[in-house]
């Protein structure tokens, strides 16, 4: 097996969420395609993937609202891994539906539901005595998730402060009882995460033989609904009753005029501390357990976070709170060692939380789509610093090509004259000039490098409808593109071994 990459070396990768992969099953997985796709990687020389959160997803296919912080998505589960385990025939393994260039989230959950319910009811004993092991050594997140799982398809989904009290408050005699009566329901949501770790394992041998490392993405803040936040009620700044009592977001600005509210339960950060971020700990453990390097969604929030009290509906009268500062990441490294982190430093950088991150040398984050607003922005090419990370966009970015669309007048004559582009060029162009910047990485979402419209956009914030659906088509990134793209990564010195 080779040797991971280092955020320090280097390197170009690609973004690219496991659900865009192509597929008969209704959603992309860690299937055929995904080994595919490193094999391309691999042909255009790019070290590394990079992908959003892999935990579960909400019912809009949101995987940054998901109901665990530890838990794998079992819709990324591949059907054809789970006959070349003879737990599914090569038959009832077979794509049913034609690869769609959108996620239909309630066909894909509704199908794979069915085939791993199936798969269960024929584990045999050798997968049971390996199930067991999985489970006893995660049994500290785990036994809570799949109880949780099961409680809420008991519940018909209903969050957990609107179950029963004894069980939301998870009194001993509750949760014994609740044990005893979903057994066979728990035991499923076991035998799921038992598959994903498996798979996942799989996929990430399969990276590093091909020298391609990867990256995930963990969200600084967890859902409500979510097995973590009922089982550690005490972490979260919650009523008596189990409600949010302030919650996430940012203040008004000028994008927005009474703010945003993402509606995540705030820490109790003070209960943390005193445990020595235990929680923290173990989660960000589980995470580097599967990644070569983590992107920290809104690091500024370690800093200082927005707090907004629960009824409120908008975040204009929220305030402004300290978050754990450098104490946080001090703790964690002396017990995790130092983590190769990729610090989410996008929206109101204060000289505090530039200086958090570079105490700890995080890369941050450099967006070429912010790049053209004046004619010395923070992120023109030519200011991007080697200890940072340069992105054409991210995954709540237009593309390149339906940024331009909408850009002002001053903005594509910047971009004109500082790198010639145009509307027919603008996506390969800013994928050039982001290769070409001193950055270390440059990482290049799939939509630019294949040059794709706005309609291939993943997520538009603050919308909760007809997000992170966009998928490729089967042989989109081909041969071809792949020469195109280890062409420039040599170019620009990126390749291995440069």
């Amino acid at each position: 097996m080779s040797s991971s990459p280092q955020l320090d070396q280097r390197a170009a990768g690609v973004l690219l969420h496991p659900t865009s992969l192509p597929g008969g099953h209704g959603s992309g997985d860690l299937g055929p395609a995904a080994d595919k796709f490193v094999d391309w990687l691999s042909a255009a020389e790019q070290r590394w993937w990079q992908m959003l959160p892999v935990g579960p997803a909400d019912t809009s296919g949101s995987p940054y609202n998901g109901d665990s912080a530890f838990a794998g998505n079992a819709l990324l589960i591949s059907p054809e891994g789970l006959a070349e385990m003879g737990l599914l025939t090569r038959r009832e393994a077979k794509p049913p539906f034609a690869s769609t260039a959108k996620v239909n989230y309630p066909r894909a959950s509704h199908h794979r539901r069915k085939l791993l319910r199936l798969a269960f009811t024929r584990c045999t004993t050798a997968y049971k005595r390996q199930i067991e092991k999985f489970r006893a050594q995660h049994a500290a997140w785990l036994d809570d998730y799949a109880l949780f799982a099961a409680l809420r398809w008991a519940h018909d989904l209903r969050p957990w402060w609107e179950w029963d009290l004894p069980i939301r408050k998870r009194q001993k005699r509750a949760l014994a009882a609740a044990r005893k009566e979903l057994a066979e329901d728990t035991a499923f949501h076991v035998f799921e995460q038992w598959l994903f770790d498996r798979q996942w394992n799989a996929l990430r041998k399969r990276c590093a033989a091909a020298d391609v490392g990867l990256i995930g993405d963990l969200p600084i803040f967890v859902a409500h609904d979510s097995a973590d936040v009922w089982a550690n009620r005490k972490l979260f700044d919650l009523n008596t009753d189990g409600t949010a009592k302030t919650i996430s977001g940012v203040p008004p600005d000028l994008f927005s005029k009474t703010g945003q509210l993402w509606g995540h339960p705030l820490y109790r950060w003070n209960t943390h501390a005193a445990d020595g971020y235990a929680w923290w700990t173990a989660r960000l453990a589980r995470t580097f357990a599967q990644f070569d390097a983590v992107r920290i969604d809104h690091f500024l929030g370690f800093n200082r976070f927005w707090a907004t009290p629960g009824k409120h509906k908008t975040a204009m009268k929220g305030r402004w709170k300290p978050g754990p500062g450098g104490a946080f990441f001090t703790a964690v490294e002396k017990k995790l060692g130092k983590l190769p982190i990729i610090a989410e430093d996008l929206g109101i950088l204060t000289p505090e939380a530039e200086a958090l991150r570079d105490k700890f040398a995080f890369p941050g984050m450099r967006v070429l789509q912010f790049a053209f607003g004046d004619d010395d922005s923070y992120h023109a090419p030519h200011r991007h610093v080697p200890c940072g990370v340069s992105y054409t966009g991210t995954h709540d970015n237009h593309t390149a090509r339906g940024w331009y669309a909408a850009a002002s007048a001053g903005e594509k004559k910047r971009l004109r004259d500082y790198a010639g582009a145009t509307r027919a060029t603008v996506a390969w162009d800013l994928v050039r000039a982001s290769a070409g910047s001193p950055a270390r990485l440059a990482v290049a979402p799939a939509q630019d490098i294949l040059e794709l419209p706005g309609s291939a956009r993943m997520n538009v914030p603050g919308t909760t409808e007809g997000n992170w659906r966009w998928r490729l088509t089967p042989d989109q990134l081909n041969g071809r593109i792949a020469a195109k793209l280890r062409r420039l990564t040599r170019l620009t010195g990126r390749a291995l071994g440069s």
